[in-house]
């Protein structure tokens, strides 16, 4: 079991700075500049952490916080601004970049670039495959980057170890999380910055900047961990439980809703609305659907409080009755 462990903690993190590299060959291939592969600095944090957690905790995780997530986040958010920025910026439309937005347009390239391959030599190869993967589009590459990103969060989370006070259901229903998270927030940013249409640079900050704040849910198991109150032993430890402690996964879900995800992609969706101008029936939706989910977590906190209050209510009537 132990090298079980060990191969899936090694494994998750190998991918992780593989899908970082693709992101930094990326950006060094779009900018036209060798300086941007510095950005593979930034892998060092999540390689001297596979280090220290293959050594003292043989691979196992965090219970509140996965670190290795968190570090491939700090290596790869780096690499999709600069990309993101750099296709805002005014240039040249290429005609001839391929769009991978069909079967047709997927088998073509394939089948064009096993052609080219035919009696060449590795190095000659190499090329060819770099010039056809430049030659993609760069909106098929920012998505396909966010994409990939986004399903390794949760692939990676699955494979990790677990770590202590962790259990596998808490677990499954973290990565069932993952998995609507996810959706909303690649929905977010594809859509949402498609809806800007000028050249003014300061909606995508805005934009990216709450993206990156929503990501950071990632690496927290705030929502689904349970805290075992010390005192819970006993008639006194019951009655001294505090709210925090009674609805700890509730209440962080509730957090996690309001000032991480819905809450921030409500204030940019109205922004868009309203200062922006921008109108169309999917933003309209999307835009009420955040609203209801912020509207129905402080229905469900004031549901908790109510219930927190009523067993002390509900216990003096008894002993009035009787």
């Amino acid at each position: 079991m132990g090298l079980v462990q060990f191969l899936c903690a090694f494994i998750t993190r190998s991918f992780f700075v593989l899908v970082a590299m693709i992101g930094v060959f990326r950006v060094a291939e779009v900018k036209k500049d060798t300086k941007y592969w510095l950005l593979t600095l930034l892998f060092l944090p999540l390689v001297v952490e596979m280090i220290i957690t293959l050594k003292r905790r043989k691979g196992k995780d965090y219970k509140w916080v996965s670190p290795p997530i968190f570090l491939f986040l700090l290596s790869i958010i780096p690499s999709i601004w600069i990309l993101e920025l750099d296709h805002r910026q005014p240039k040249d439309s290429n005609s001839e970049c391929k769009k991978l937005d069909s079967w047709d347009n997927v088998i073509n390239a394939v089948t064009l670039h096993n052609r080219t391959m035919q009696n060449q030599t590795l190095v000659e190869n190499l090329k060819a495959l770099n010039n056809m993967v430049s030659s993609i589009c760069s909106n098929t590459w920012i998505l396909a980057l966010h994409q990939i990103v986004l399903i390794l969060l949760i692939l990676g989370k699955w494979l990790l170890p677990l770590g202590g006070g962790i259990t596998r259901n808490e677990l499954s229903q973290l990565l069932l999380i993952f998995v609507g998270t996810a959706a909303d927030i690649l929905e977010f940013t594809s859509e949402t910055l498609s809806d800007i249409k000028n050249d003014s640079l300061q909606p995508v900050y805005i934009i990216l900047s709450v993206w990156t704040w929503s990501m950071l849910q990632f690496p927290l198991h705030l929502s689904v961990v349970n805290s075992k109150s010390d005192t819970s032993e006993g008639g006194e430890g019951v009655q001294e439980e505090s709210l925090l402690s009674k609805h700890s996964t509730d209440i962080w879900s509730i957090v996690e809703t309001l000032f991480i995800q819905d809450g921030p992609f409500l204030v940019v969706r109205v922004t868009v609305l309203t200062y922006y101008k921008v109108f169309h029936q999917m933003l309209v939706f999307f835009t009420l659907k955040n609203f209801l989910v912020v509207l129905l977590n402080f229905y469900r906190l004031a549901v908790i409080c109510q219930d927190y209050r009523s067993p002390d209510r509900s216990s003096g009537s008894a002993i009035t009755d009787l």
